[in-house]
């Protein structure tokens, strides 16, 4: 399980400094890892290639129509948790919509199931 973020790095770790989520992650990539920033697929494809799994076997949680875009033109299927900033956003696109993060470890269990 990985992040992938188009914040910096220097950004990423102040802000994750406390929160211990980072150890439930098996990397962390930033937009020093790639070329183009989302809505480019580059972060993802990263990512990708990073845990050695194809993109069907992938699935990206995203909260912006720029992640969105990221993750399909990858060829990831995306989840959306829109945030009150882009709730009026258009996710068509999204595989799924989810009211919040809590939906998350039931709708992979579905998925895999």
């Amino acid at each position: 399980m990985g992040i992938v973020t188009s914040s910096r790095r220097d950004h990423f770790a102040t802000i994750h400094r406390r929160t211990g989520l980072l150890e439930f992650f098996d990397f962390v990539l930033t937009s020093e890892d790639y070329a183009e920033s989302k809505p480019a697929p580059d972060p993802y494809l990263a990512g990708i290639a990073r845990t050695g799994f194809a993109p069907s076997e992938c699935v990206a949680i995203e909260d912006a129509p720029r992640g969105l875009a990221a993750a399909s033109a990858a060829g990831i299927d995306c989840w959306v948790i829109p945030t009150p900033l882009s709730r009026r956003a258009d996710f068509s696109g999204a595989k799924r919509l989810l009211r919040d993060v809590t939906e998350i470890a039931d709708t992979l269990l579905a998925r895999s199931g």
